[in-house]
């Protein structure tokens, strides 16, 4: 064989292999789940079914902070407006600003800072997910000033998708995610127990899941590896959220804690102790227990291809704190003429 031929054939079998994960990937769907996105597995088998409930977009439409009743200092649980929106619909006026905007930390300035901002309102709704609390509380125990005065934003800052994503070619992607999506997906469907795709994301079983959960295949549901390895929450934690609260009294605080997907759906007893401390401390909702009643309510409470509560469970959310919030704000305040 020449040189010549030989080069002609690697050359057209390299080409074969391109053409062909080109083809895969092009047909693999689109992620529209941040753990399928991450974890590089198809949300033809792992992404929602379930069309979502519409909320109209006046209730989505935040206020400035200067003319708001209740701020929310959130993440990205609360990034899609939807559980806030059940609160603006019974005339609640809503801001929102969020944790990476100043380096996740309230400081010993948090009071100054609001009336720097205009805020009059008399209630602040902090939020955050159960993993990335003892981080952001041992943040605020060090923080002396804020960073940055607080930005809010009248859109949400992400949008869910209006309708079950259809099938469109994914031009986007990497050469290669197609075929390593395939083979995380294979393994999570031929394997009995748990896998870990793309070193993010687990891919676990979850009991009863296809009555909880829209997704194809049911049987197995998509989790953060950080749910595992940012550890439990314990009442210390509930110490240092009462003596934030305590050392700020210009309004009042409600402290609004998400659990993990992986607390709700497989770890039970996670953080069980801050969960006793937090119910009988009186500084927010039980989102714990009121998740591990909705699971078996709401099918899609969480995403099953996301870390994030669906927006079935924003509103379901949504209802709840509406509750809390009329315990300390029975009515919305009178808008000024």
């Amino acid at each position: 064989m020449t040189p010549a031929k030989l080069w002609l054939q690697v050359f057209t079998a390299g080409f074969a292999v391109i053409v062909a994960m080109l083809i895969v990937t092009l047909n693999t769907p689109i992620p529209y789940g941040d753990l399928s996105r991450i974890g590089l597995v198809s949300d033809y088998e792992f992404g929602w079914q379930l069309e979502p409930p519409h909320v109209e977009r006046k209730y989505l439409h935040a206020s400035p902070i200067n003319e708001a009743d209740i701020l929310v200092i959130g993440d990205s649980f609360s990034m899609t407006h939807r559980w806030q929106s059940v609160l603006q619909k019974q005339g609640y006026r809503i801001s929102t600003i969020f944790w990476g905007e100043f380096q996740e930390a309230l400081c010993d300035d948090f009071d100054e800072w609001l009336d720097r901002a205009g805020f009059k309102g008399k209630l602040v709704v902090i939020e955050s997910v159960e993993r990335l609390l003892a981080d952001r509380l041992a943040n605020t125990q060090k923080c002396k000033a804020m960073s940055k005065p607080p930005e809010s934003r009248t859109e949400p800052f992400f949008e869910s998708p209006e309708h079950v994503p259809g099938f469109a070619l994914n031009w986007k992607a990497k050469l290669t995610s197609g075929y390593i999506t395939y083979r995380n997906t294979q393994a999570a469907k031929k394997t009995e127990g748990p896998t870990l795709a793309a070193k993010e994301t687990w891919i676990r079983p979850v009991p009863d899941g296809c009555s909880m959960f829209s997704n194809r295949f049911c049987s197995k549901v998509l989790f953060f590896k950080d749910d595992d390895d940012n550890g439990e929450l314990t009442a210390e934690h509930v110490a240092q959220m009462r003596a934030f609260s305590e050392a700020h009294r210009a309004r009042s605080i409600m402290w609004m804690v998400i659990p993990n997907k992986t607390t709700t759906y497989v770890m039970p007893d996670h953080s069980k102790d801050f969960v006793t401390a937090l119910a009988n401390a009186g500084l927010g909702p039980d989102l714990f227990t009121f998740a591990k009643e909705q699971k078996s309510k709401i099918r899609d409470f969480y995403f099953p291809n996301d870390t994030h509560l669906s927006m079935h469970g924003q509103l379901a959310l949504g209802d709840l704190m509406l509750g809390a919030v009329r315990k300390i704000i029975p009515q919305p305040p009178a808008k000024p003429s």
